[in-house]
Parts: C-alpha cells; structure tokens; sequence
C-alpha cells in the first residue's frame, strides 16, 4: 500500500525505509533486501538518495521511495490512496508519471484519486464513489464520455468545467 503522508520511517535511511518490510515478513537476508531495495530505488529513480534521510528529500521523492518500499514486497496489487494529494504540482506529475510506467510493465493498482487526467489515461474501469457508496463504474471512456447517473453527469462537467 502506498499512503497519501507516505509513512516512511523519519529515523532510517531511504535504503532502510525499502529494504525492512521484506526482510521482516518475507524474511530476506539483510543483503538480499538491500541489493532488492537498491534496484527499486534506482527504478523509481532514487539510486543517489539510499543513504539520504527521509526528511532531507521532498515529497515527490518521499512518495517514490513509498512505491519503493511497496514494490518492495512484490504484491499482487498496489493499493495507492491518494498519492498525489500531499505533493506540489511538479511532483504529482513525477509521481503519476511513475505509476503510469508500472501499469504499463502490467502492475495491477487500485488507485484513489482526483487525477482525472491520469484515471482517463491510464485505468481500465473508472469506480467513482459518493458518500462512501459506488455510484458508477465503467471504463474511462464511457465513464466520462456518457456517464449514466445524473451524480456522475454532474461531476464530469463539473470537472470539465475547470
């Protein structure tokens, strides 16, 4: 899972933040979890930063090392609540930019979000919510090309408004 405050440890190193999830639950040696965590961060383009401490980046690469870390436990399924929602407009495009390169290397992603752009661009079926109840669900194209609720009709214009 990926957080929206990314959750890093604020007392371990990038390196360390990437390499102790699967060296405590997958029980990796401390060699192999660092050689694992030192080949992500690299992937998410962090390779100079291992030894940096979290708060000595900023919140895109913050948010990158998250991914890492995630990336990390090779899951199934990244669960990502609202990555983009604690960054500055240049990070957020880094950081989408990113999980646009790993749908595209075929990783399945629940993403929550209010990056339209990047839902019609990258997912396969749009689930739009209201009240905490799934309003809508179809692809990007129908979701937002004909929405069939009058609740998703006025959200769509309303965001094709801004």
């Amino acid at each position: 899972m990926v957080f929206q405050n990314f959750n890093l440890f604020p007392h371990l190193t990038v390196l360390d933040n990437v390499a102790l999830p699967p060296r405590i639950n997958m029980r990796l040696s401390r060699d192999e979890s660092e050689t694992r965590a030192a080949s992500l961060l690299a992937t998410v383009g962090l390779a100079g930063h291992a030894h940096k401490m979290p708060a000595s980046l900023s919140g895109g690469q913050q948010q990158r090392v998250a991914i890492a870390r995630a990336l990390a436990m090779k899951p199934e399924v990244l669960l990502f609540d609202e990555p983009t929602s604690a960054l500055d407009p240049e990070a957020i495009g880094g950081v989408l930019e990113l999980m646009v390169e790993l749908a595209e290397a075929g990783s399945t992603m629940i993403v929550v979000t209010h990056e339209m752009g990047f839902a019609r661009r990258v997912c396969h079926d749009v689930v739009f919510m209201a009240e905490g109840r799934i309003v809508e669900k179809a692809p990007p194209n129908e979701f937002f090309g004909s929405p069939q609720t009058s609740r998703a009709r006025d959200f769509v214009a309303q965001i094709c408004q801004s």
